[in-house]
């Protein structure tokens, strides 16, 4: 706890040096978007209000169905800080001009599923026969990544497919009232609920095997991040001190669930496989030059719409705050 207390101790008693010692005025409050059921060890710091006490201000964090959605909250000026947005969000919204910037690696997890309709005997063998079918997509999300990327993998036309673009939830409803024949899916009860009644199209493995995986981001607009840096600091601080103190006890599960929307075999299940990437590994890892971030996002720009150098992309990328 030793940079959170030191933090707090900063807020509290030196607010007047932080305010002279940056171009603009300190915000006195921080708005944080976030998922539900997406379950995070950071989590435990938010329902502790250990982000307030170390940032010395008020941190009002909304849940948002989509990274589509935090793009859009950012540029309206409703949210300052996106905390495990999607990276295909992410990318979509600075080719479009956005002014963000990715300061930090939320979790790094297996990608995320397509879930067949039962019954109707295609699996990754024959994935052709997916051709002509309607799909139930979250466009320009992780899932939509997975899905392009696995449909490209099975050598399947996605210009043949009727697709359309669902919000997790609502896709796997889509999948049990029959009205899609696959629904791609992230959220720990939305890919339980497509899991009753669909399997995925890749198994781990195949995923594996083909290379396919994702992460997420913690994202800030660049107005943000100018005027509050230490907050930025310190809000990344934190979250790297709820990672290293999590210990998936029974305690901290059930305190992540509640606050998830989920229930603890569903939390226990969806955390299993994540990663929680400490400062040091995110900076020598994904922020160095030519490392993760950059390639991971460069492909996906060339998946959605060509930065075929990947410089635009690459200037949004700041590993300073994790220093």
């Amino acid at each position: 706890m030793r940079l959170i207390m030191k933090r707090a101790l900063m807020a509290s008693a030196g607010a007047m040096v932080f305010a002279m010692s940056v171009s603009a005025q300190a915000a006195d409050k921080v708005n944080v978007a976030f998922f539900l059921e997406w379950a995070t060890p950071n989590q435990i710091a938010k329902v502790d209000k250990t982000y307030d006490k170390a940032m010395g201000v008020g941190v009002n964090w909304t849940d948002f169905k989509t990274g589509v959605a935090m793009t859009e909250a950012m540029l309206s000026g409703d949210i300052d800080i996106s905390y495990s947005q999607g990276l295909a969000p992410f990318v979509t919204a600075i080719q479009q001009g956005a002014p963000l910037k990715m300061v930090g690696i939320a979790v790094v997890y297996e990608a995320n599923d397509c879930f067949v309709k039962n019954g109707s005997g295609i699996d990754a063998s024959n994935a052709s026969e997916l051709e002509g079918k309607t799909v139930a997509v979250p466009l320009n999300t992780m899932a939509d990544y997975a899905f392009r990327r696995y449909m490209a993998h099975l050598k399947v036309d996605t210009s043949t497919m009727k697709i359309v673009d669902q919000a997790p939830p609502d896709g796997a409803q889509s999948l049990t009232d029959g009205l899609v024949d696959m629904a791609c899916i992230f959220g720990g009860a939305s890919s339980k609920a497509a899991g009753e009644v669909g399997t995925p199209i890749m198994t781990k493995q195949q995923k594996m095997d083909a290379g396919i995986g994702s992460f997420d981001v913690i994202s800030v607009t660049e107005k943000f991040a100018t005027e509050n840096p230490e907050l930025v600091k310190t809000f990344l601080e934190v979250t790297e001190e709820a990672n290293v103190a999590w210990k998936a006890t029974d305690a901290q599960i059930a305190k992540v669930a509640k606050d998830a929307g989920m229930k603890v075999p569903t939390t226990k299940k969806q955390m299993a496989d994540f990663i929680f990437p400490s400062a040091k590994e995110q900076l020598e890892q994904y922020f160095n030059k030519g490392g993760i971030a950059a390639s991971a996002a460069s492909s996906l720009g060339l998946v959605f719409s060509g930065d075929s150098d990947g410089s635009k992309i690459a200037k949004t990328l700041d590993g300073s705050f994790l220093k």
